[in-house]
């Protein structure tokens, strides 16, 4: 279980030094949706040039456009970029071509994605799947991913929408790939001990997981 941390509505700023103080416990930096549009492509390439060492996802949260969208972010520094499960397969199937080409990665957010569309994308086995719960429904109706989904193994999945220690350590079931952290670690009085005691609890709940297998 790695723990991407979302870097969202901050300043290019802020982000580097939250994530310069979290960086040890800390396996994907996500430059997110609202950095890239408050401050354009050159907040991925900050982030990698930060961070060379680092894997750096792009949440581009593409719909359209994807091969002139995924192309920017990849020649920026991202290792990774998202687009949405309720784009057209097209859209989805040239995201993973433009990545393939580049031997990068991408990630498919299923926010409010229908049971067909998600029997639909399943079959790219290339991709990681993120479950996810979005912040304005954590904001209007207080729901937040209590990690309940069933995954499936074979897949690549990754979780995200509020997640905090005690969701994690409700977890059941088969563990996702990427926990997807932002708040708990970002506004946190002190990022780095946030970050080290997430990870913590993280590795309890692999242990756990191991024990029980």
């Amino acid at each position: 279980m790695k723990i991407q941390l979302a870097l969202d509505r901050l300043s290019i700023e802020e982000a580097i030094k939250i994530a310069g103080q979290a960086e040890k416990f800390i396996d994907i930096f996500e430059v997110g949706t609202s950095l890239i549009k408050e401050y354009g492509i050159v907040s991925i390439s900050r982030l990698k040039e930060a961070f060379p060492d680092k894997l750096i996802l792009a949440d581009m949260k593409t719909m359209d456009n994807a091969i002139y969208e995924f192309q920017l972010c990849f020649e920026a520094g991202a290792d990774m970029a998202t687009v949405m499960g309720v784009s057209p397969l097209q859209t989805i199937e040239t995201c993973l071509e433009a990545a393939a080409e580049h031997q990068k990665k991408t990630m498919i957010d299923l926010l409010n994605t229908s049971e067909e569309q998600r029997t639909a994308l399943f079959p790219y086995t290339e991709a990681i799947f993120c479950d996810h719960v979005s912040k304005d429904v954590q904001e209007k109706s207080g729901l937040h991913n209590t990690a309940s989904a069933t995954f499936d193994p074979s897949l690549q999945w990754a979780i995200a929408g509020g997640i905090t220690g005690e969701s994690i350590q409700t977890m059941a079931g088969p563990l996702p790939d990427i926990v997807v952290i932002g708040s708990a670690i970002t506004k946190a009085p002190q990022p780095e001990k946030a970050a080290e005691a997430l990870s913590e609890i993280i590795e309890r709940k692999k242990a756990e997981s191991h024990g029980s297998a």
